[in-house]
């Protein structure tokens, strides 16, 4: 039996044609059960924005060439289109690139924790369709286990890469917990409205929209589960507000100096955070002057990105190497499995003759005490596993070597171990 994978990503395809391999969700048990057909012996398929991957156990090596053309099928194109953009992995190949996916070592974003939950939710849906088996349940669920070590052993997802996850971050440190906190978005464009979503996933206590638009204001405030206000409120608003998102359209500073020093007197010079996105800016830069004011730019914003995103590669290597290292004990843990059958029997070959030689003694010494014959059984016993020692750590060697099973079809031969059924014990290290 051995893992493959084929698939796409965002690393060898354009997204006009990673679209056309997009898979529902409530499609890719059908998908997994296509690959089954198509001569997979267990399978289960993974889809998001960034990739398109069948996985598959297989014991025909010349099941990735079906693969291929059934992937093609899947994006209702040729396989001379598909072969250009997608990737083959078998063997110790496949199960190192599972462990990296897991890991979000292959992803867009190094680090970023959505893929894992993709990858366990289309595991999920597979393996309760019936279409997984033993051999991808094992790789999978210790891919999971070792994506829950990359990211508590190393530091590849603690720092912030987004604008808005950058921004939360900022405001975290200013203010603690964001529960009590009262946020307003000024302006109602697609990247405010993104960054005031994700302050409400963050917990501020209460969200205020305000816009030139009332009823725009009010669109945006009633997504968000926010209060609307007028953009003419904007002074009130500089003395209610916590944290400030700017995204409007205005050409010039919609907050002042002067504005802000007289909001905070009447704010009794509480802490005020503004997240100012706009271009052209919203916020005069000349805030930051004025102590208790904390302004941030889009510049700013992404320079603090850039610089997380940089730690979170150098976190990166230390993460491969872990990978590297649970894929390769993983791999010898399978090769091993294959030649257990080999070591049970020559136990129990073992065990025949020990037991056989044992019992011609003591017919020969029927004078013993039961001492002394306890004493012969625990000889033969300690000459036979004495023995039988070098034979299994050759053979749980030569499991991890491509021509393994050489040493394992000598070792059936010269014991005699003839119950064995042929090409069962085939020992290789993909």
């Amino acid at each position: 039996m051995q893992l493959l994978v084929l698939g796409l990503s965002h690393k060898t395809a354009p997204v006009q044609l990673r679209e056309k391999f997009a898979i529902p969700e409530d499609r890719l048990s059908d998908a997994a059960g296509r690959v089954r057909a198509a001569g997979g012996q267990e399978s289960f398929v993974v889809s998001t924005c960034n990739r398109t991957e069948l996985y598959a156990a297989v014991g025909d090596e010349d099941m990735g060439e079906r693969l291929v053309e059934m992937l093609a099928l899947l994006g209702e194109t040729g396989s001379s289109a598909v072969r250009e953009h997608m990737y083959l992995h078998q063997g110790a190949a496949a199960v190192q690139h599972l462990f990296r996916v897991a890991a979000s070592l292959d992803s867009l974003v190094v680090g970023e924790p959505q893929i894992l939950g993709q990858l366990k939710s289309a595991y999920e849906i597979c393996r309760q369709a019936g279409v997984t088996g033993p051999s991808l349940n094992r790789a999978a669920e210790r891919a999971f286990a070792v994506a829950k070590r990359v990211r508590t052993e190393t530091g590849i997802g603690r720092s912030a890469v987004s604008v808005s996850s950058v921004a939360i971050d900022l405001a975290r440190q200013i203010f603690g917990s964001l529960d009590d906190k009262r946020a307003v978005l000024l302006g109602a464009g697609k990247m405010g409205e993104l960054a005031a979503r994700h302050l409400r996933q963050a917990g501020v206590r209460e969200l205020l929209v305000a816009n030139r638009s009332m009823d725009r204001a009010q669109a945006v405030a009633a997504a968000l589960d926010g209060h609307p206000r007028s953009l003419a409120e904007l002074p009130e608003l500089l003395v209610q507000a916590d944290i400030v998102i700017a995204s409007t359209g205005a050409r010039g500073y919609l907050v002042q100096r002067p504005d802000m020093k007289k909001a905070l007197k009447q704010r009794k010079y509480r802490p005020i955070f503004f997240i100012d996105i706009a271009v052209p800016r919203n916020i005069d830069p000349a805030l930051n002057e004025l102590d208790n004011v904390f302004v941030y730019d889009v510049d700013d914003l992404s320079e603090i990105s850039n610089e997380n995103l940089a730690a979170r590669r150098r976190e990166a290597d230390a993460a491969e190497a872990l990978v590297a290292q649970e894929a390769s004990r993983f791999l010898g843990e399978l090769a091993t499995d294959t030649v257990k059958p080999t070591i049970v029997a020559l136990r129990a070959r073992a065990g025949e003759i020990r037991d056989q030689e044992v019992e011609k003694a003591l017919r020969r010494l029927p004078d013993l005490s039961a001492k002394q014959k306890k004493s012969v059984e625990r000889l033969a016993e300690g000459v036979c596993n004495t023995l039988l020692h070098s034979v299994m750590m050759e053979l749980k060697r030569a499991a991890t070597e491509p021509d393994g099973h050489l040493v394992v079809e000598a070792t059936r031969r010269m014991f005699n171990l003839d119950a064995q059924t042929p090409g069962e014990d085939k020992a290789h290290s993909e």
